[in-house]
């Protein structure tokens, strides 16, 4: 058993760790903002509250948000002991570092990266989840449904949450294009005829995935989806 702990406590098992929380996040990331994009049928929020309320009463959703939350404290936690390892390891930095003959700048800053994303996420934990978990919605919508559609507008309309969201989305785009390929080679997922497909659909999701969401509150605070 200690060999065990031992092992996911390694750097090795800690970039494991990073790989497997990752991957469950990217699936995450995918619904989600499937489910969020329905407020571009921009009929007052009616489809996309239906999906919320899907989200929230479902039983095997809500079990697995306890997994989801599981797995980002996870992500995080062994993100920024990753960093300070790496740090720790090279206390002295190089006279000459040409750091972006080796790699791209986004991968030399998933720790920048991971905290503006950080940063965003007790944002939008606090504006969204925690009220519609906890607090609950103060409205209802035509169908009877929670308003939650209600609450985006209104949070929606303040120019720095908007300029936050964007922000976070930038960082978003770049944290996955490099943990989207990397997730894979962490877990030794290599193979030379899949790896560039592998690496091009990371590409493609990390880009749409980042752009829809950051479409969301720009939309909305422009007044295109009422």
């Amino acid at each position: 058993m200690a060999s065990f702990g031992n092992a996911f406590s390694s750097s090795i098992g800690k970039k494991l760790i990073m790989g497997i929380t990752g991957l469950f996040l990217i699936s995450f990331l995918a619904v989600h903002c499937f489910i969020n994009a329905l407020i571009f049928v921009n009929d007052g929020g009616l489809t996309f509250n239906v999906g919320a309320h899907f989200m929230a009463t479902n039983w095997l959703i809500r079990a697995m948000e306890v997994v989801l939350m599981a797995g980002l404290l996870a992500h995080i936690i062994q993100g920024l002991r990753l960093v300070f390892q790496n740090q720790a390891a090279r206390p002295v930095k190089y006279a000459v570092n040409n750091g972006a003959a080796n790699s791209k700048w986004y991968s030399r800053s998933m720790g920048l990266l991971g905290t503006i994303l950080l940063i965003f996420l007790i944002v939008h934990l606090t504006d969204f989840w925690v009220v519609s978990r906890f607090t609950g919605i103060p409205t209802v919508d035509a169908a009877g449904h929670e308003n939650l559609f209600a609450v985006m507008v209104a949070r929606f309309q303040t120019l720095w949450v908007v300029i936050l969201y964007i922000l976070a989305m930038v960082s978003l785009a770049y944290h996955l294009l490099h943990g989207f390929a990397s997730a894979f080679q962490t877990l030794g997922w290599n193979h030379k005829k899949y790896t560039p497909l592998i690496k091009a659909f990371g590409i493609w999701y990390s880009i749409i995935i980042a752009i829809l969401f950051a479409a969301m509150p720009v939309a909305i605070y422009a007044g295109l989806i009422k």
